[in-house]
């Protein structure tokens, strides 16, 4: 999912927008009259009642948590209950429509946290180097910045944004968009990983509300939120590699010019345009915007 700006962006090299309650219960304090014995025991199984039931009301505030307005899908801190497709099947670099056994973490494995800083100095480190070019047509120069400050190497990420560019399934698929990574000079777009304090502080100069949780493009900057890229959403948290993919081609599609699209019906392909941390909406996970036959996965325009 990305916040969007319907406006065109403005590249430094070209125009892009080519055709996101303790109930508390005590003694009531009045034991019953009687006799001696009589009202001892009533005021013993009274008391007992009263422990009771201040031993299930004890334990914090005694106020229930309230999940009903929870961002859940904003907030991918557990994998879904199968059988639903794993995440990503189909959007792994292999063609493969089920996750591969290595994508997904054993039972017993106890993956290490992730830091994710809030927010960061706002500066970045270029990747260095460059890459051929993949496509035919009008060849896209970019680059890759990280966020100095965190635990990710700009090189690493610079590799993993040029697979995805480049595959066959990819926006290549159009037979008008090329792409070349550089490291200087005049560029098209800039895909940023950045923290989400810096990506809300990005967006939100063209008016764009991302919350600390998604990511977006702005003229010509493809703004990813760390969280994102490291934590995925529920339906990728066990192919965090696949939903890279996803933000890529999600916020490159749109600097290609490509708007936001629905799920084209139950048990189809979810399309690289649709904002997917929605829900899927009866759509089969999916990250690629072209299929292996070469036809565009999309679906109904929606804002």
């Amino acid at each position: 999912m990305s916040a969007h700006n319907t406006k065109p962006s403005n590249a430094r090299r070209r125009q892009s927008g080519r055709a996101y309650a303790s109930r508390r219960r005590g003694n009531r304090g009045n034991p019953r009259k009687g006799t001696w014995l009589g009202g001892l025991a009533v005021v013993a199984v009274l008391g007992a009642a009263g422990f009771a039931a201040m031993g299930w009301a004890s334990g914090g505030t005694g106020d229930l948590p309230d999940n009903a307005g929870s961002t859940e899908q904003a907030r991918p801190t557990s994998a879904p209950s199968q059988p639903t497709p794993d995440p990503n099947g189909t959007s792994s670099p292999s063609a493969s429509t089920s996750p591969s056994p290595s994508s997904s973490p054993s039972a017993s494995s106890s993956p290490s946290p992730i830091d994710i800083p809030s927010t960061g100095p706002g500066t970045f480190t270029t990747a260095s180097g460059g890459s051929d070019t993949v496509g035919k047509g009008s060849t896209l120069h970019y680059q890759v910045d990280v966020e100095k400050g965190i635990t990710l190497s700009a090189e690493d990420v610079a590799e993993e944004v040029e697979r995805i560019l480049g595959d066959p399934r990819g926006w290549t698929a159009d037979g008008r968009s090329a792409f070349q990574r550089v490291s200087g000079g005049a560029t098209d777009f800039v895909v940023r990983v950045a923290t989400p304090g810096t990506v809300d502080t990005i967006c939100g100069r063209s008016g764009l509300n991302t919350r600390g949780e998604v990511n977006c493009r702005v003229g010509d900057d493809v703004m990813v939120n760390l969280k994102r890229w490291q934590l995925a959403t529920p339906v990728y948290a066990k192919d965090v590699t696949a939903y890279r993919a996803l933000i890529i081609n999600h916020e490159v599609g749109h600097f290609l010019g490509h708007g936001h699209v629905g799920c084209p019906g139950r048990g189809k392909p979810a399309p690289a345009m649709m904002q997917q941390i929605k829900g899927m909406n009866g759509c089969v996970p999916n990250v690629w915007p072209y299929d292996e036959e070469g036809q565009l996965v999309t679906g109904p325009a929606v804002p």
